[in-house]
Parts: C-alpha cells; structure tokens; sequence
C-alpha cells in the first residue's frame, strides 16, 4: 500500500462536500471554505499520526 494512501483517502472523504456544494452548478466562497478546510485537517492530522510499526519476533 502506498505510503501517502491513508492521507489521499482522508482528504477525499473529507472533501467530498464538495460534491455536494457543486449539486446546484455554483460553489460559493463559503461552500469552498466547507470543503477545503476539512480536507486539509484530515490531511494535517493523519500526516501527523505515525504508521503502525511491525512487531519484532521476540526468539
């Protein structure tokens, strides 16, 4: 899996008002700011998290 899935993931769920602000043909200031936000605080706070490290055999 790819190393930055996690976070293209989390930003494309968390963009997808988008799609819903877009239903009408127009995409106000606001409704941009209601997309784009949440996208990048998803993208800030999965970079931020570390993976998960593989435990090591104990023999």
């Amino acid at each position: 899996m790819s190393r930055y899935a996690k976070a293209v993931v989390a930003a494309v769920v968390a963009g997808a008002s988008l799609g819903t602000a877009m239903q009408d043909g127009v995409v106000t200031q606001g409704e941009g700011i209601t997309a784009v936000l949440p996208a990048l605080g998803a993208l800030g706070a999965v970079w931020k998290v570390p993976h998960r490290q593989e435990p090591k055999d104990s023999v």
